[in-house]
């Protein structure tokens, strides 16, 4: 922790490092905008990874948090988060005991969407005697996983309910499919065909008398319409409180409050920079990492490389950028940036005020 009271500017490179006033303003956005439609929060950390930053979303009213693997959801559970989703089919002898055992530390909700998968999660949690909540996803058009909406999903409801050692919690979709749509009339219609299918799912159990408690849904590109529909009683956007380039194009009115901290190591060409942030640092495959301080034509990753050609150097407007100096790289896409980071570095004012390890990264099973 010796980096606490440093600089920004005094900071070893690369450094990820996450603007504490604007993440906390958009903390606080998004569990006012969802407090106010009376749905609940429960945030995805598969792009945090950091526990300390989960805490922060349940001070500020969180339910609970959604994990993409059960790794995860052991490192929020043995951090204190007590009510857990994982978003994701918990599957194989040794996953499903863990996910049994792990109910005797937290409330860990799996998503399923096969019989196979009910039975042996069933049979590990009779096997220990405890209970594990499930939710049944759903298949609203993603293409992804999940069983199709209406009578499969009454189908795997029933099998649930007479297995022993497990309880229907609720259902689940994800309707990223319609992330895609330019147009903002399409994308809203398009978000409400996919809920309306999960909802009316929802309700055909009911009238057969299986209760449905959660009904989750919405991302951060989609939560500010799948909120406001009747009937949704959670939403798991996360990535959103970080605010990176994806979340901006999706039409998030957040701050960005992730950054990358690089440093000039070689100016071969007046148009050209070398930085210490390549691909071990940032993912391709995502929008390229962007300067915040000047205009870059392109920004290309190689792997300890990257190779930034600057704008017009008008009036010697990139003049300062001399071999040393460093500066800030948005990220393209949080969610393939953080988890290549064993440490987030937390900056109020400029000053570094807090060091977190990353300790969900690596976590693949």
């Amino acid at each position: 922790m010796t980096e606490i009271g440093l600089r920004i500017e005094e900071l070893d490179t690369p450094a990820l490092w996450v603007d504490l006033g604007r993440l906390e303003r958009n903390i606080q956005c998004v569990a006012e905008e969802l407090a106010g439609l009376g749905v609940s929060w429960r945030p995805h950390v598969k792009g945090i990874k950091v526990p300390a930053i989960a805490h922060k979303l349940v001070r500020a009213g969180a339910i609970g948090v959604t994990c993409g693997k059960l790794g995860e959801a052991e490192v929020m559970a043995a951090a204190g988060i007590g009510d857990i989703l994982v978003a994701n089919q918990v599957v194989g002898p040794q996953k499903v005991a863990r996910l049994a055992a792990l109910q005797r530390h937290a409330d860990v909700k799996s998503a399923v969407d096969s019989v196979e998968n009910v039975t042996e999660i069933g049979q590990a949690a009779s096997a220990i005697g405890v209970e594990v909540g499930l939710l049944i996803e759903l298949d609203t058009g993603m293409h992804r996983a999940g069983v199709l909406p209406g009578e499969p999903v009454l189908a795997l409801a029933k099998v649930i309910e007479q297995t022993p050692g497990v309880k229907l919690r609720g259902l689940m979709t994800w309707e990223g499919h319609h992330l895609g749509h330019t147009d903002e009339a399409d994308k809203k219609a398009g978000i409400e065909e996919s809920i309306g299918q999960l909802l009316s799912s929802a309700e055909l159990c009911r009238n057969a008398g299986i209760a449905i408690e959660i009904v989750s849904g919405g991302g951060s590109g989609t939560y500010m319409y799948t909120a406001k529909i009747p009937g949704m009683t959670e939403v798991q956007a996360g990535g959103a409180i970080f605010c990176d380039q994806t979340y901006q194009g999706w039409g998030l009115a957040l701050e960005p409050s992730l950054f990358l901290r690089a440093r000039v190591t070689s100016r071969p060409a007046p148009d050209r920079l070398i930085c210490d942030t390549g691909f071990k640092t940032h993912t391709r495959g995502f929008a390229s990492p962007k300067p915040t301080s000047f205009d870059a034509k392109s920004v290309v990753l190689s792997a300890e490389h990257g190779i930034v050609t600057l704008g017009e150097n008008k009036d010697g407007a990139n003049d300062w950028l001399k071999v040393g100096t460093t500066f800030d790289l948005m990220p393209g896409y949080g969610d393939a940036t953080v988890f290549l980071h064993d440490t987030l570095y937390g900056v109020r004012e400029g000053v570094v005020e807090t060091v977190w390890d990353v300790a969900a990264r690596g976590k693949l099973r």
